[in-house]
């Protein structure tokens, strides 16, 4: 739970909103992780594709998170869809950056970095390319990856546009407030 809110928090969130509906047209269905088919399809993610291990430890965890593997963010537009989802340790669930871009790891990189050798390594990305190609993550194209991105971009600059304006507006109905306000007391 955030202590402190900004407009970028709501914007973020509209964005993993879009994120999802898209996500779920490609299923026709929603893919609520909490309730529902979702959770069902979820639990058997978790389950019976990785035997209640973390996907990139392999450590057993009795609270695995839900890791995107193409994050969940308007700069890489992961799909919240069963194809993205792989269960995670909390440890494995917070992507390191790039030492010279700064950028995120993308999640084989990140996935390298958590095992012990190549050979582990190589088994783990099968596990998590197999589980991929068998939920029948979308294949997007560029043109549809930067759509997209652009939507994404649109949304979060919106959204975060509206505090300031909502702030402003406040201000001067407020001022009309304090105004009638002094009135009634002359």
């Amino acid at each position: 739970m955030a202590t402190y809110n900004t407009s970028s928090d709501a914007a973020n969130t509209m964005v993993r909103a879009f994120l999802t509906k898209v996500g779920e047209s490609y299923l026709d269905h929603s893919f609520n992780t909490a309730k529902g088919k979702g959770k069902k399809i979820w639990e058997k993610i978790k389950i019976e594709k990785f035997d209640n291990k973390c996907a990139f430890c392999g450590k057993d965890s009795a609270k695995l998170e839900t890791e995107h593997l193409i994050m969940f963010n308007r700069q890489e537009c992961g799909l919240h869809h069963p194809g993205n989802v792989v269960p995670v340790c909390k440890p494995c669930n917070k992507r390191e950056r790039d030492k010279l871009s700064k950028e995120h790891l993308g999640w084989v990189e990140h996935l390298n970095s958590k095992c012990a050798s190549d050979e582990v390594f190589k088994k783990r990305k099968e596990k998590i390319i197999k589980h991929i190609n068998e939920e029948n993550y979308p294949k997007l194209t560029k043109d549809e990856k930067k759509a997209l991105k652009a939507i994404a971009e649109n949304l979060f600059e919106r959204i975060s546009s509206e505090l300031p304006k909502s702030i402003d507006l406040y201000k001067r109905i407020d001022t009309t407030l304090v105004k009638d306000r002094s009135r009634i007391y002359e």
